[in-house]
């Protein structure tokens, strides 16, 4: 019974650092009984949401407004990354119009829009409201509650739930969102 156990347990560690590695964490921190994983070195903003499989379409996005070089910029940025799933939600025809190359205004206002200068980290939030501004220009409103349920999300920017906090990059940090944020128009 013992050696099943233990062939059971070293299979668990494997998988949860192959899970953890896959978001670019260390393992490291887990050998001498931390708590908390280690960031790895993982690549820039652009690298590690170009390593996901749920960033298709914000990379392609990010491509077609020539935002890559900005992007992997020394920084630091916070990105609020949307899923494909929140693109896909947007009205039909809404991501094919925005990649078009006459609109590259738009399509590189919506994007700079998800991007704050600077570092901002879950746990630097306090409960209540902050409004910070863009490197679009236009302020977003990030909430933070306490109390919250599956149905309210802990952290919201612009009503968007973060479904994903604290992805690190070298050149920052990325929040996953449930929807993608359109700037004011104006």
């Amino acid at each position: 019974m013992n050696v099943s156990r233990n062939a059971f347990a070293s299979t668990r560690v494997a998988l949860v650092a192959a899970t953890l590695a896959v978001f670019g964490f260390s393992t490291a921190a887990y050998g001498g009984g931390h708590s908390k994983a280690e960031p790895a070195a993982p690549g820039d903003v652009v690298d590690v949401a170009s390593g996901a499989d749920s960033f298709t379409t914000l990379v392609a996005a990010i491509q077609a407004a020539e935002l890559v070089d900005a992007l992997k910029a020394e920084g630091p940025f916070t990105v609020f990354a949307p899923t494909d799933e929140a693109f896909a939600a947007l009205p039909e025809g809404t991501v094919e119009n925005l990649l078009k190359p006459e609109n590259k205004a738009q399509l590189t206002a919506v994007l700079l829009y998800h991007v704050l200068p600077g570092k901002v980290m879950n746990a630097d939030l306090k409960a209540g409201t902050l409004n910070a501004e863009t490197l679009q220009g236009a302020t977003i409103e990030i909430v933070k509650t306490t109390g919250w349920t599956e149905r309210q999300r802990e952290v919201t920017v612009n009503g968007a739930g973060v479904v994903g906090a604290d992805i690190p990059a070298s050149n920052g940090v990325i929040h996953v969102i449930d929807a993608v944020l359109l700037p004011p128009e104006g």
